[in-house]
């Protein structure tokens, strides 16, 4: 990352430096901003392709944003970006790289771990990945009986289901349009019962996805799965129904899956940052392989954008320094992601595990409190739902909740004036949020409409808007593979941005495990298998009678 100064202050006196700003301007208003500077909209906005962030609706300054810089500087963010794109083990606690961008360098520079070039390994994936995707989907890859694969259902969990469910699902007008898709993640037997109860085994392939091939949930849904399919077509048919996404050869062969048929990805593959590797297997099913690599060519601009330019004009950066002040000076908690995209409405769901089990650390890399607040709380709806549910709370709640719209400017499925009553719905909420409405202004709306006196006084502070509600904007030309490439890979460098400042280790999750292992005992309670083992008073008494109704 070009522009950085090479020695920075401190950054505690940066903090301390960023508080006193915030106490300088916390009088000053959105509207009161925007009126004093005519060329605010164009100051803070920045641009790549065919995606636009327009972050000048937060109550921030040029000061502000430079004082944000220097933090990053200080954080050291130039070098920790030169370890991630170089595959330096920054992942310290599990001792791993960290490469998702190898796997979309769409320039195939060398990128080493340990003096190997992984280069070679990912492009013989991305080439097996295409000889099979094409083989499904153009019919020469049958079914046991002979008949070509009319449905997909991927069956992983987390990073294995979470992108690539969100993708197929906001690039649905790029689907193969023979073929249907679906996705089980649940352990809870209705999601695979119900999915499975409108399909045929005889047209159906199976995608396991799990590294070690032995996760709890992932390998239930897939025995369930199996069961279902040799029902009809006996044991044969396993391995023409059935393809795995794994590291695990001996559990995948085991299962009963040609290791042919198993699509390796490596440890330096994070789950939540998968969707990249053969984990997006479903998405090259549903939308083809030539448009999977132009989902990965639209990340690796963002990455050359992200590496290469300075931080005053970097998008990601940006991005995360806006949080940074929302969140650690403004005192955020939460923060909403709200796309105006049918298509993106898991994209709020994919972003609270790659934002929240990412930066949701209390400890820095070398085991210390942290500082500050780290990750928000995030959640988000598809615009115009959510408007009906959640934002009276972000325009009138007494929570400051920060919020990112994003919105296509042309629809793959036009319909009369959908498209153009979705963008002023897009627009307005976040100048809303921004302007507020002032007593006066809804004194004189009031008045305007005939009503005086007391019953005037009683309504008027209902339907005042403090306003100065913090939102980004971000705007694409259209939602398709390239730009959703770009957009994923932006949150992506935003996450190990803010990780970098708050010290934190981004790229494990141990605080997941804990309720694994625990789990894993109370189900052999649960059958009967053990006696209850030693627990809290609450578990015990749950324990007992979730025994007796299961019992029941």
């Amino acid at each position: 990352m070009s522009g950085q100064r090479t020695r920075a202050a401190a950054p505690e006196a940066i903090w301390a430096a960023l508080a006193r700003h915030r106490d300088e301007i916390a009088q000053t208003t959105m509207r009161a901003l925007f009126a004093a500077d005519p060329g605010r909209a164009a100051r803070f906005t920045l641009g790549l392709d065919d995606l636009l962030l327009d972050y000048s609706k937060n109550r921030l300054t040029e000061r502000t944003m430079a004082l944000l810089q220097e933090l990053a500087a200080s954080a050291g963010l130039p070098a920790w970006t030169e370890r991630l794109f170089a595959g330096e083990r920054i992942n310290a606690t599990e001792n791993r790289p960290v490469l998702h961008v190898a796997l979309r360098n769409r320039a195939n520079a060398p990128i080493r771990v340990d003096g190997s070039d992984v280069m070679p390994a990912v492009n013989a994936v991305l080439a097996r990945m295409r000889d099979f995707t094409e083989r499904v989907r153009a019919g020469a890859w049958t079914g046991a009986t002979g008949r070509r694969i009319a449905a997909v259902v991927n069956i992983g969990i987390g990073g294995s289901d979470l992108g690539p469910r969100m993708a197929v699902e906001a690039l649905a007008a790029y689907q193969h349009d023979k073929m249907s898709f679906h996705f089980v993640s649940n352990v809870d037997g209705a999601e695979i019962t119900r999915t499975l109860a409108g399909l045929d085994p005889a047209e159906t392939l199976f995608v396991v996805a799990s590294k070690t091939f032995t996760t709890q949930e992932t390998m239930a849904n897939a025995a369930t799965a199996r069961a279902w399919l040799t029902r009809t077509l006996g044991e044969y048919g396993v391995a023409r129904h059935f393809v795995a996404v794994s590291t695990n050869a001996a559990e995948v062969a085991r299962f009963g899956i040609d290791t042919a048929n198993m699509f390796e990805f490596w440890d330096w593959v994070g789950g939540r940052f998968s969707l990249w590797s053969a984990i997006g297997l479903p998405i090259a099913l549903a939308i083809g392989m030539d448009r999977f690599e132009e989902m990965l060519d639209g990340a690796h601009a963002m990455d050359r954008h992200f590496r290469d330019t300075p931080p005053e004009r970097n998008l990601p950066v940006a991005l995360a320094l806006v949080g940074i002040w929302n969140n650690d000076l403004l005192g955020a908690a939460s923060h909403a992601v709200l796309p105006y995209d049918q298509g993106l409405a898991r994209f709020p769901a994919y972003l609270q595990q790659a934002e929240m089990e990412s930066n949701g650390k209390s400890v820095t890399r070398d085991g210390r409190p942290v500082a500050q607040a780290t990750a928000p709380v995030l959640f988000g709806e598809p615009g115009t739902n959510g408007q009906h549910a959640f934002y009276q709370l972000i325009h009138q709640g007494t929570r400051l909740v920060p919020c990112d719209f994003i919105a296509p400017a042309q629809s793959r499925f036009p319909a009369g004036r959908h498209h153009a009553m979705l963008l002023a719905n897009f627009l307005a909420q976040s100048a809303a949020l921004m302007r507020g409405k002032t007593a006066a202004e809804v004194r004189a709306e009031l008045a305007a409409s005939g009503m005086t006196g007391a019953a005037l006084e009683a309504l008027l502070p209902h339907r005042v808007f403090p306003g100065d509600r913090p939102s980004n904007t971000i705007l694409v030309k259209r939602v398709d593979p390239r730009t959703l490439g770009m957009l994923v890979a932006l949150y992506e460098h935003k996450i190990f941005v803010q990780g970098v400042i708050w010290g934190i280790n981004s790229f494990d999750q141990w605080g997941v495990e804990l309720g694994k292992q625990l789990a894993a005992r109370i189900l052999a309670e649960l059958e009967g298998e053990k006696p209850p083992g030693e627990h809290d008073g609450s578990t015990l008494q749950l324990l007992a009678q979730a025994r007796a109704w299961m019992r029941d």
